[in-house]
């Protein structure tokens, strides 16, 4: 299996459900974070594809950390609303990198986008609404 791209480092931080579909792997911080994954057959559905609940998952973390990282204090938030689109698949062995962006940062709510790519294939994107229980 090949190795995790320069750059990144293991994600901080971490939660019981990111220690289960880990490791996960981070570069750069708020707007500019990416999240990297290397596909491992633990991921994968009966079908060998990577199951859509981990790229649900994947997505959801990339907002939540990406949107926390992103202002000073850390904006604390939970996750109103996710909705994906599957527009590709990936498979084991496949390093996945997930690309954030915001629409707005509220005061109550936070929207935002996020796209989870293999290469330079988009293969899901995602949008989410924050509740922000912080500010």
């Amino acid at each position: 299996m090949k190795g995790t791209p320069p750059g990144f480092v293991s994600l901080e931080g971490r939660s019981p459900t990111i220690d289960l579909i880990g490791p996960v792997y981070a570069r750069g911080k708020g707007r500019e974070l990416v999240l990297g994954l290397r596909c491992e057959r633990k991921h994968c559905n009966t079908r060998g594809t990577v199951h859509g609940g981990i790229l649900a998952t994947l997505a959801d973390i990339a907002l939540g950390y990406a949107l926390s990282s992103s202002t000073e204090p850390p904006t604390a938030a939970v996750t109103a609303n996710l909705t994906l689109d599957y527009v590709g698949a990936a498979n084991e062995g496949d390093w996945l990198e997930t690309r954030v962006d915001f629409q707005k940062l509220g005061k109550r709510l936070a929207f935002a986008n996020c796209y989870v790519e293999r290469g330079k294939d988009v293969i899901v994107r995602a949008s989410a609404v924050f509740v922000v229980t912080n500010k």
